[in-house]
């Protein structure tokens, strides 16, 4: 059977019949064209995280939660999401013929609930959801509350939640460790957290089953209106906390409340785990550059693991010798929101000799 399940032996055991796969994982591990000599590196890789079916990781969470639904004959599930992970779980769920209800993130955008709706997924939206602490915990408790009392799931794709989806997300690691052994670190996007927890099991686990493998640096990587994480492991603190309202505009990584944020900081004593904080701007700023400088389109928090490595350089932290990743993690068509690319890039004209001679304007 093809997708993550090529790990078997590393993920939850369940019979193969049961097994929702659409192709997920195996994702295209690019060496960079132009960004890594921008930036001095001598070996800067993309994992193209965005080509899942889906358009994002979150597949191959959806992938072994569906899996483990079916094997358990449910009836229906319920999820929270900011929108990849809905999309994810809402096109797996139809797979499995499993209904699915999602609590999505307020300000969600309308690419992610398109997507989400057109897979069948029966959505709604709570004011404050996923911005602010105090509801959040509200409607999350309802829901686990909704979830026991019907024997079902809420899906949520952090490991205080759904560990053994999680580990779905653990076959990253695994995929870029076999592709590309020497790596010395991978940058990874965080909102919550479950990502960046991932490819430290991840590469911990394959660790043990590999005795000559190196396990990377780990760089958790968080816009700094979303600051749960990252701070804490730059200035090594020992507590992390949540905050009253996320002021970031990154979709994805609007994630107020700890989830695995004190999961990493306890790995981070025997792992190798750091912290970077980047601004909005430098995100829309590495989107912009992925796009035209590597043709890779992805949503802004596709680009946050390519901000942090920017930080990393500058601050000496990466050396021109390091083989380096960065997640890409989710596409482009996910969150479109206004025109990315110059103006003049594209004009309408009456006739076709005014073509012919912008052409000439930059040849």
């Amino acid at each position: 059977m093809k997708g993550i399940w090529k790990y078997e032996a590393l993920l939850p055991e369940i019979a193969v019949k049961h097994r929702i796969t659409m192709g997920e994982g195996n994702t295209p591990l690019v060496s960079s064209k132009n960004i890594g000599a921008l930036l001095g590196l001598d070996a800067l890789y993309f994992k193209l995280e965005s080509l899942n079916p889906t358009g994002s990781y979150k597949d191959r969470f959806a992938a072994v939660v569906l899996s483990a639904l079916k094997s358990r004959g449910t009836s229906f599930f319920l999820a929270t999401s900011s929108g990849n992970t809905g999309a994810a779980l809402a096109a797996y769920g139809a797979a499995a013929s499993i209904p699915c209800f999602l609590a999505v993130v307020d300000g969600a955008p309308a690419s992610k609930l398109e997507q989400m709706g057109i897979y069948g997924a029966r959505i709604f939206m709570v004011k404050n959801f996923g911005l602010t602490q105090s509801v959040t915990e509200e409607l999350m408790k309802e829901l686990k509350r909704l979830a026991m009392a019907h024997h079902t799931d809420i899906a949520i794709s952090a490991y205080c939640y759904a560990p053994a989806g999680m580990s779905g997300v653990q076959t990253i690691a695994y995929e870029i460790a076999e592709e590309l052994p020497d790596v010395h670190a991978v940058f990874v996007p965080a909102g919550g957290g479950g990502l960046t927890l991932a490819m430290i099991k991840g590469f911990q686990r394959w660790k043990k089953l590999h005795k000559v493998f190196k396990t990377p640096t780990v760089f958790c990587v968080q816009p700094q209106g979303n600051d749960t994480i990252a701070g804490a492991l730059m200035d090594r603190q020992k507590t992390v906390k949540g905050l009253a309202r996320c002021t970031s505009s990154i979709s994805g990584l609007q994630v107020p409340n700890l989830l695995d944020a004190n999961q990493i900081l306890e790995a981070a004593k025997r792992a190798k785990v750091r912290g970077a904080l980047v601004s909005d701007a430098e995100v829309y700023e590495c989107q912009q550059q992925l796009a035209a400088m590597e043709g890779i389109y992805c949503e802004p928090a596709g680009a946050v693991a390519l901000a942090g490595l920017k930080r990393a350089v500058q601050s000496g932290q990466i050396r021109k010798m390091d083989r380096v990743v960065c997640l890409v993690t989710g596409h482009g068509f996910k969150d479109v929101r206004g025109r990315l690319f110059p103006a003049d890039n594209y004009i309408r004209f009456e006739h076709t000799a005014e073509s012919i001679n912008f052409i000439k304007k930059y040849i």
